[in-house]
């Protein structure tokens, strides 16, 4: 496999601040690791890994052989694109931030970068299917884009974790775990039902609630109208260091999401750790979940699909058992940063080989 020698990072300051962010930090340390020297532009000082500023302080004293600029229509990628037309070197875009900010923000950029960055993008990334759906609505060829999973870190999320939260919320026996926003178009009235109809009748299992949001009030006051109280559990906001433990002593993820914009970035993590996820069958959810393998897919907003699935899961601990191997498998093989970085690298390595055409609206890599 051949890597780019010199390789530019192009990140907006604000993406730090979002998923991007991680991923950037994490994509550079790899391809530094695989022996690419590496510098980032539009980053903080000190926020990405890269080689020493003697490669130039600039893009164009960098002079790169590759560029990979987050988010497909930002300033960034348009930075990118300039800078790859001027000098006939590969741009690869990744695509995978779906926040509110990161939706306004694409709009005006869509029709600000977008005609130039579309003509210029050798190779698209999509972290999700959601980030797929998107740039295809973009225009962007659908021959140029390919869907590489997000990384997780698998020293740090991994099986065996235990949790001061569980014990200092005295949870006994098994436990179902919801980490996330709570808000509309998560499915969480839906999921306190089927709880409420099926695993609270049993005094082994308990039902977590990690995070805060504005539907908190109704959903207590739905708990104790079903009378559950005393199996569920409100652990609220949970820091980045006490989530990796929270997952490893769960026994079940639940990701119940209605909305096209929840995002199961919980799901790779979950993984990792070992443990089975049951999760709604919507396309920005089900693509890591292999039903039967490690967890099951539910219809989203189906109360008795739901309520089955949960039946399904807490009838069979050999099953889980075997779910919860099958998952740190996939993680190990698909989802570790290692592997995410090989396959970027291939990309780039494979625009390097084969360039497309100039004639193609795409620019091959610059000769000596």
């Amino acid at each position: 496999m051949q890597t780019a020698r010199k390789i530019a990072i192009l990140v907006d300051p604000i993406a730090l601040s979002r998923k991007g962010g991680d991923h950037a930090a994490q994509l550079a340390r790899e391809l530094l690791g695989q022996g690419a020297t590496v510098r980032a532009f539009g980053a903080p000082p000190g926020s990405l890994p890269q080689s020493s500023s003697e490669h130039g302080t600039t893009l164009a004293q960098y002079a790169p052989d590759a560029i990979l600029a987050y988010d497909a229509v930002s300033p960034a990628a348009w930075i990118g694109a300039l800078h790859a037309r001027k000098h006939h070197i590969p741009l690869v875009l990744i695509e995978g931030d779906a926040s509110l900010a990161a939706r306004r923000l694409r709009h005006l950029g869509l029709w600000i970068f977008g005609p130039t960055v579309r003509r210029t993008a050798s190779a698209l990334v999509a972290l999700d299917p959601q980030a797929e759906q998107r740039l295809l609505a973009q225009k962007f060829a659908r021959e140029r884009v390919t869907r590489i999973p997000p990384g997780v870190d698998l020293e740090e999320y991994r099986p065996g974790l235990t949790s001061g939260l569980v014990h200092r919320h005295h949870i006994r026996g098994r436990l179902l775990l919801y980490a996330g926003h709570l808000s509309e178009g998560r499915g969480l009235e839906l999921l306190i039902s089927a709880y409420a109809r099926t695993l609270s009748q049993n005094g082994d299992w308990n039902l977590a609630l990690a995070g805060d949001g504005p539907l908190r009030s109704r959903l207590r006051t739905q708990v104790e109208r079903l009378g559950i109280a005393s199996s569920v559990h409100w652990l609220g906001e949970v820091g980045e260091a006490e989530l990796p433990g929270l997952l490893g002593a769960s026994t079940l993820l639940l990701v119940p999401g209605t909305s096209p914009q929840v995002r199961g970035q919980n799901i790779p993590r979950a993984l990792a750790s070992g443990l089975p996820v049951i999760s709604s069958d919507l396309p920005a959810l089900h693509y890591l979940v292999r039903p039967g393998e490690n967890g099951l897919l539910a219809k989203a907003g189906d109360l008795e699909g739901w309520c089955a699935a949960l039946q399904r899961a807490a009838i069979d601990p050999e099953q889980r058992r075997r779910w919860s191997r099958s998952a740190r498998s996939q993680a190990e093989s698909e989802l570790s940063w290692k592997q995410v970085g090989r396959e970027i690298a291939a990309r780039l390595g494979a625009l390097e080989l084969s360039p497309v055409p100039s004639s193609d609206c795409a620019y091959p890599r610059r000769t000596a």
